[in-house]
């Protein structure tokens, strides 16, 4: 794909790809904040501004009528590393989705009455997903399980309800200040806008916008794990359950993409190993996966899996790490490898061609390293080989690599 790229006077990045098979164009905005960039005793506040963006700007007190107006939705969400706004209307009406964002980074309507609001609002949202939800807690159990320095550490819901019921305005105020900024942020317009039109219109609305003072990242970065760490808790949940995590490599390095394919040998798909002979032969589990987290600095594959009756949380665990144990000692005949290849380059190329995802996509590599990687990935996960695989395999599930949680159901 033809990628361009230009970044504004005062820092913002611009990235655009032409689909001229729609009449849509979608908008993208990625900010360099996450939960990681939160002090200790102040988690969650990425997760409420993701709120708290919708609230109103100086010249936009309500963000969903213009935008409905327009015929386009919204939408946003927050991870530990990044906070992505997305938008999708027709192209003739791109402009007005960048006035509208080009305001709310420039004048936020912050006041007590709009931080109350949201602030009920995520309050709520911690209550029904964290404290009443089956399995809810297991975020805020496992996450400083694994992570003893990283601010990993804390769920991006937030450590503590009352981080923030306790928010302050002045608090608030200082991290949309030192966040919220084009120095901070990649803007990616993908669909049918030509890049000349694309680029006039995002200077005309954010090149005025003053950049933000530039703050260096100096996390402390997790050390070594050299012990095995475990937890049991006892709640009351349909059915017993197995939380098993491992360190990974950060994004973008070699050993992530060897991870990603492990991840996916072990149980992307009905026929992967994990579903296969623990689901369905041994029938130990009702459910099992293995995802990566895939974060910036290094990262975590976690098993997550729930017991059938009469299975205990010890056996459940010696089949997990039985076959662990054949991935680390026997190494991936050429035709499974090449299967899970096949299926992750497919998943790629047909998602580059929905033109929504491929501008979340443009923004999430260029905020990285680069937008071209997009196009480079597949070649990453194509190089992976054999003797790969069985490295980081004994790097990944040594067992003082492990942190476990047992989940058990109360009688």
């Amino acid at each position: 794909m033809i990628i361009n790229k230009h970044t504004l006077d005062n820092g913002l990045r611009i990235v655009h790809v032409q689909d001229s098979s729609t009449q849509m164009v979608a908008l993208n905005i990625l900010y360099d904040v996450g939960s990681r960039d939160e002090h200790p005793e102040h988690t969650g506040f990425a997760h409420l501004f993701e709120h708290l963006m919708f609230g109103g700007s100086k010249n936009v007190p309500d963000f969903d009528i213009p935008m409905q107006q327009a015929g386009g939705e919204c939408n946003a969400w927050t991870n530990a590393d990044v906070t992505n706004f997305y938008a999708t209307l027709p192209a003739h009406h791109l402009e007005t989705a960048l006035w509208m964002e080009s305001d709310r980074m420039m004048s936020l309507d912050l006041s007590e009455k709009s931080l109350e609001v949201q602030r009920k609002v995520v309050m709520e949202e911690f209550k029904q997903r964290c404290l009443n939800l089956p399995y809810g807690d297991v975020a805020h159990l496992m996450s400083p399980l694994c992570y003893q320095v990283h601010p990993y550490r804390w769920p991006v819901i937030g450590m503590e309800l009352s981080h923030i019921a306790n928010a302050t305005l002045e608090e608030v105020s200082q991290f949309y200040h030192r966040f919220y900024v084009p120095n901070r942020a990649v803007l990616a317009i993908t669909g049918n806008i030509s890049w000349d039109k694309a680029l006039c219109l995002v200077s005309q609305w954010f090149e005025d916008i003053p950049r933000g003072e530039e703050h260096v990242r100096n996390l402390p970065q997790e050390p070594r794990q050299t012990h095995q760490r475990r937890k049991s808790v006892e709640r009351a949940v349909p059915q017993d359950a197995l939380f098993m995590s491992f360190h990974t490599a950060p994004f973008l390095t070699t050993d992530y993409f060897v991870t990603d394919i492990i991840s996916d040998i072990l149980c992307n798909g009905a026929s992967s190993r994990l579903k296969q002979r623990l689901v369905h032969e041994r029938e130990l589990f009702t459910y099992i996966d293995a995802p990566i987290t895939g974060t910036r600095d290094a990262g975590l594959l976690e098993v997550k899996a729930k017991l059938r009756p009469g299975v205990s949380l010890e056996q459940a665990e010696m089949a997990v790490w039985e076959e662990l144990d054949t991935l680390k000692h026997n190494p991936i005949g050429d035709y499974e490898l090449e299967k899970v290849k096949n299926k992750l380059e497919s998943a790629q190329t047909f998602g580059n061609i929905n033109y929504q995802r491929v501008a979340y996509r443009l923004a999430w590599f260029e905020l990285n390293e680069k937008a071209e990687l997009i196009d480079e990935e597949p070649q990453c996960y194509r190089a992976v080989s054999t003797s790969d695989i069985l490295r980081v395999a004994n790097e990944l599930f040594h067992p003082d690599n492990a942190s476990v949680l047992y989940y058990h159901k109360s009688e």
